[in-house]
């Protein structure tokens, strides 16, 4: 019996806890209650939503900036504090 998990299964108290009953305690009365392994179902779980949530609060931040510019610069074009034109310039040589 190496690991204590095999001590309790076969009625052994380890001897640091058999160090912490009381004097007088019946030992055959004595439950042992072990702590359930640790399970990463959960952190995993949130620290996806976390980096999902993250991503979708950037793209509505990006989002809600380009309409604002859009509409500045709507704003500004409309009544002429603003003005830009677009060049589309033919990349067609004549003469070939």
């Amino acid at each position: 019996m190496q690991l204590p998990e095999d001590q309790l299964r076969a009625g052994h108290i380890p001897a640091d806890l058999y160090r912490q009953i009381p004097p007088g305690t019946d030992v055959r009365r004595v439950v042992i209650v072990q702590q359930a392994p640790s399970s990463y179902k959960g952190p995993i779980v949130l620290t996806l939503v976390i980096a999902a949530g993250s991503v979708a609060v950037l793209l509505v931040i990006a989002f809600v900036v380009q309409v604002v510019a859009a509409a500045a610069v709507a704003v500004l074009s409309a009544t002429g504090g603003l003005s830009y034109t677009i060049n589309r310039a033919s990349k067609t040589r004549k003469g070939h």
